[in-house]
């Protein structure tokens, strides 16, 4: 008895249930049939090819193109220094004074005790002009001091003013020349754009001009001041009236009264500008 008989007998199946005409497939081949559907039906298996990397090419990378250099900057053009006398003339008060001061242009600036600015009202219609400061000017640092001092100060009374009112004093020089001599001409040179200044600031009505030294420097001339007194100059638009200094009135006392005459003409003067 075959495989399938045994089966069908302990199923209580006998032969004569068979189907007439109908062959059924031997076992052997049904199993064989689904090995091979098994077989077919399994997915081939799935493999995951590595990815192909091309070989490449070892190049070293050359550095960053350098930036081209700036070109270099052009110098830029330092303005000229203006002259001095240039400078001087567009100074204040301040700026002058601190100039004059701290001045080191000439050698008169090596033996002096102190400058001599100039002193009085610097909104004065009136302007005297001295020549120099002497040993006592230089030790108190203000023009016009002594018995000369007190000899000008009893002048400007007489015409009604003062040095501390409606009057400003200044010298040519602003240092002491050694052993009162006379400036030389470098001297001046340097302390004429101090002066010129300090007659623009004012702004005077009138200028006084005292001894010979300070009438030749202001008017540039060589006229001695008995010729150069008794007339009216101008210096930038202001006249000028000149005169003895204090210093030598107190030698000279008979030319007194020509420097009373002096002041006369510059009161005159004064009033025909308009001063009251």
């Amino acid at each position: 008895m075959n495989r399938r008989a045994r089966m069908l007998e302990a199923l209580g199946v006998s032969n004569e249930w068979k189907l007439r005409g109908v062959e059924l497939p031997a076992a052997p081949a049904i199993e064989a049939e689904m090995v091979e559907v098994a077989v077919a039906d399994e997915p081939a298996p799935f493999i995951i090819e590595p990815p192909v990397i091309e070989p490449r090419a070892i190049v070293s990378e050359a550095p960053p193109p350098m930036a081209p250099a700036a070109a270099p900057m052009a110098d830029i053009p330092v303005a000229p220094e203006l002259p001095r006398a240039q400078r001087i003339a567009a100074f204040d008060w301040a700026q002058l004074e601190a100039a004059v001061s701290g001045c080191t242009a000439c050698k008169l600036c090596e033996r002096r005790t102190q400058t001599v600015f100039g002193v009085g009202d610097r909104q004065a219609e009136w302007m005297l002009i001295g020549e120099a400061p002497g040993e006592q000017e230089d030790r108190q640092g203000e023009p016009f001091v002594g018995q000369a001092g007190k000899l000008l100060d009893s002048m400007l009374r007489a015409v009604g003013l003062s040095r501390e009112t409606g009057v400003f004093i200044a010298n040519v020089l602003k240092c002491r020349p050694p052993g009162n001599r006379d400036p030389e001409p470098d001297e001046v040179a340097m302390c004429d754009p101090y002066l010129k200044r300090q007659i623009a600031l004012v702004k005077p009505r009138v200028i006084i001009v005292l001894g010979r030294f300070a009438a030749q420097s202001l008017l540039q001339t060589q006229t001695p001041v008995g010729k150069l007194r008794g007339k009216v100059h101008e210096v930038d638009g202001v006249p000028v009236v000149v005169t003895y200094h204090p210093a030598y009135l107190l030698r000279t006392l008979t030319d007194k009264a020509r420097a009373w005459e002096d002041l006369c003409l510059a009161r005159k003067v004064y009033t025909e500008r308009g001063g009251a």
